[in-house]
């Protein structure tokens, strides 16, 4: 019987990347590039080894031996995602970037044996994952202009030409880099498409927050994604925070459920103000970290501060995605974000609180929004439940189900656990498309615990908006770290009524509000139930808040 082993890193690749890389540019220009931290953390999690993974001499590429497909770093202007793409090239082009097989006594890896005559060697530990070279790596360095596949290949040739790896690169082109073993490197953008669809092996993908389907950039992502898939390669994505208005293959990567991306976003807390010049400037420190001088990097933070000040008075938004890696709303947006009071919960999104008891709301659709169950505490803690074998999150998106529909049969099974695992007091339901379902609930758990809410009828819906929003600005209500609902709130924005009332609308087809709708449901539910004396009773809680 084969010992289970944990998922390991491929540590020789960023070892390796040490040893060969170096400071591409500026005083430090030409000496050894050592990570950053954040760096490290991002290529210790894109390589990843699988415990499983198994590998074969005659068929090395025998399956994915990674645990992540592709992965997404979310950071502010400057920090360094340029270089640290560069050297992810150096490495996916002429060093041990795939997996070999799990280490023995005495393995190791030598240059001199693998081409390089710098005479570095790295001893492998027993059980640690082995590291090999692709056989004919083609990388294609992508961006929407020329100027932003700058931002590596720029970087890539001087961090190749100074250091060790020109005895193995010894031709660095403009336009292109020929490698060791027949391979190459090239630049593509939107406007020179012509080599899309080739059979390539690693894809740097620069500021995909700007990718979009009018600049046709999403087509370049899901080609490029279906030419790795043939050949096993993966991608590396880069980008500021971006406009969630623009849908950009940032967004979806980020929002995807594929539990093989690696998301690698850190964003400040949400009650800190960027246009607060002492906030602003602690947010920088927070995003910026060791990449600061001020902690022995590069980044000058009165340079950035000074930055961010002058574009704060052009553009507010866009400083704030730049250099305080936020994703920033536009005008009209339902909810402030230091409303919000994500983090401030007494648990994390997990299974919830169950045996507790709640009310609920319930939000739903057939094939076009989203459908999703809410739930809230009786001492105001809204949270996503989980339910069924998988403990999946109570929020479907059609996209993701066969047909494009909500799976019915799933919403059923969710609705049945949580009046099973849960003491529910009240729940409210908005009936457009789901009156039989709803009527076989109520006539299942009762007409008092289940019951019609239409979020229509414009002035119980404001009502319930006012009543939300105060009890988020007091603190009355907390929420769990649900990220759907984070950015289904997110996306609500106030739509204008007669009588200076207003309802939540979507500011566009792809932007979709059903979690944040289902949240304020549960809140109604709940609010009216303590109205009814739910929560003045002594009851005896399964949980700590």
């Amino acid at each position: 019987m084969t010992r289970e082993r944990p998922d390991r890193t491929l540590a020789i690749g960023l070892d390796w990347i040490e040893q060969h890389c170096v400071v591409p540019d500026g005083f430090k220009r030409g000496r050894p590039f050592r990570l950053y931290d954040f760096q490290l953390r991002y290529l210790a999690a894109f390589y990843l080894v699988k415990g499983t993974a198994e590998w074969d001499p005659d068929d090395p590429q025998l399956g994915p031996a990674f645990v992540y497909r592709r992965g997404l770093l979310a950071d502010p202007q400057k920090k360094g995602k340029g270089p640290l793409s560069s050297a992810h090239v150096c490495l996916e082009g002429a060093g041990p970037a795939l997996f070999a097989g799990w280490a023995g006594p005495g393995d190791g890896y030598s240059c001199r044996a693998n081409g390089c005559g710098c005479g570095w060697e790295y001893a492998y530990e027993i059980g640690e994952p082995m590291g090999m070279h692709w056989p004919t790596p083609l990388i294609q360095i992508t961006a929407l202009s020329e100027e932003q596949t700058d931002n590596i290949y720029g970087a890539l040739r001087p961090m190749i030409e100074l250091g060790p790896l020109a005895d193995v690169i010894p031709a660095t082109g403009e336009q292109f880099i020929r490698l060791p073993g027949g391979g190459r490197i090239d630049t593509v953008t939107s406007s020179a498409q012509s080599r899309l669809g080739q059979r390539v092996t690693f894809v740097p993908q620069d500021e995909v927050g700007l990718w979009t389907e009018a600049n046709r950039m999403m087509k370049v992502a899901d080609t490029q994604y279906r030419g790795l898939a043939g050949m096993g390669g993966r991608a590396s994505l880069t980008t500021n925070a971006w406009d969630p208005a623009e849908r950009s293959v940032a967004q979806m990567q980020y929002e995807s459920r594929a539990r093989d991306v690696y998301r690698q976003f850190i964003q400040p807390p949400a009650n800190l103000s960027y246009r607060n010049k002492v906030e602003r400037r602690r947010i920088h420190r927070l995003v910026y970290g060791e990449a600061l001088k001020e902690n022995g990097g590069h980044v000058d933070l009165d340079a950035i501060e000074a930055e961010a000040a002058d574009l704060l008075e052009r553009d507010p938004a866009q400083a704030e995605r730049f250099f305080g890696n936020r994703i920033v709303y536009g005008q009209g947006s339902w909810l402030k974000q230091d409303v919000w009071p994500f983090g401030k919960a007494a648990r994390p999104a997990t299974d919830g609180f169950p045996k507790s008891k709640v009310c609920g709301g319930f939000d739903g659709s057939l094939n076009n929004d989203f459908t999703a169950i809410r739930l809230e505490t009786v001492d105001g803690v809204v949270f996503t439940p989980r339910y069924g074998p998988d403990r999946r999150p109570t929020i479907w998106n059609p996209a993701e189900w066969p047909g494009e529909e909500i799976p019915r049969g799933e919403v059923r099974a969710a609705i049945s656990e949580v009046f099973d695992v849960y003491d529910v007091e009240r729940f409210y339901f908005d009936p457009e498309d789901w009156e039989s379902e709803i009527d076989a609930w109520a006539a299942a758990h009762g007409e008092k615990r289940v019951l019609y809410w239409r979020t229509n009828r414009i002035t119980p819906m404001y009502d319930a908006l006012r009543r939300i929003e105060t009890d988020l600005i007091t603190g009355t209500l907390l929420s769990d770290d649900c990220p759907i609902t984070q950015v289904h709130v997110a996306n609500a924005r106030k739509v204008a009524k007669a009588g200076q009332k207003y309802v939540l609308g979507k500011p566009n087809e792809h932007q979709k509000i059903d979690a944040a709708m289902a949240t304020i449901l549960a809140h109604e539910a709940a609010a009216d139930a303590r109205i009814d004396g739910w929560g003045r009773r002594k009851v005896a809680y399964a949980y700590s808040a």
